[in-house]
């Protein structure tokens, strides 16, 4: 499977020849960790030597994950695409509590609505995605992030593989420089 590239911006770091795919789902707290230490990784692995590939794993138990995902896709279809998207996936990191019920079934985000949820999205990023939101391709898209992380047995977020195969000792809460020597280990 590939992506439709005529719209979708790729979620890349680097461009080596081993390839880190990070399933992560934009309002789970642990994915957030990872995310946020993909630059790190980069720099210490070499960008000529390691690809870092974001993939998206919604859960169903993060009741917004379906909106926020395809927000985020939303904006890698827009002018200046994949700055756009991560800027957007930075600010659903960043601002959890906008986008997620408390104890995943209360709270204020009970009230809230897709519509609220895109307005939210611009206020916090200033990235506006509504009219994006509405491209219908984007089902493809979601339903292609769905359908890989299935075949490779991949259910949580965040989960790691390494050039095909699942990581098991990779962890979120791991510092970069455990991932590093995981990486080390697995491609030597």
């Amino acid at each position: 499977m590939s992506f439709q590239k005529d719209y979708l911006a790729p979620f890349e770091w680097g461009h080596g020849k081993h390839i880190l795919e990070m399933f992560l789902e934009p309002t789970c707290p642990y994915s957030a960790k990872a995310f946020s230490k993909i630059d790190t990784l980069i720099a210490e692995v070499g960008k000529n030597q390691l690809k870092v590939i974001v993939r998206f794993q919604s859960q169903p138990w993060h009741l917004f994950s379906g909106i926020v995902i395809r927000a985020i896709l939303a904006a890698s279809t827009m002018e200046d695409g994949r700055n756009k998207s991560i800027l957007v996936m930075k600010t659903i990191f960043a601002h959890r509590e906008d986008f997620e019920f408390i104890d995943h079934c209360s709270g204020p985000n009970m009230a809230a609505t897709p519509n609220e949820i895109i307005k939210r999205i611009y206020n916090l990023s200033a990235c506006d995605v509504s009219n994006a939101f509405q491209n219908k391709n984007l089902q493809n898209q979601i339903k292609w992030h769905a359908k890989y992380a299935r075949q490779n047995g991949i259910h949580v977020s965040p989960t790691f593989m390494l050039n095909g195969v699942v990581a098991p000792n990779m962890s979120s809460a791991d510092s970069v420089k455990k991932w590093v020597s995981e990486i080390e280990s697995s491609i030597n």
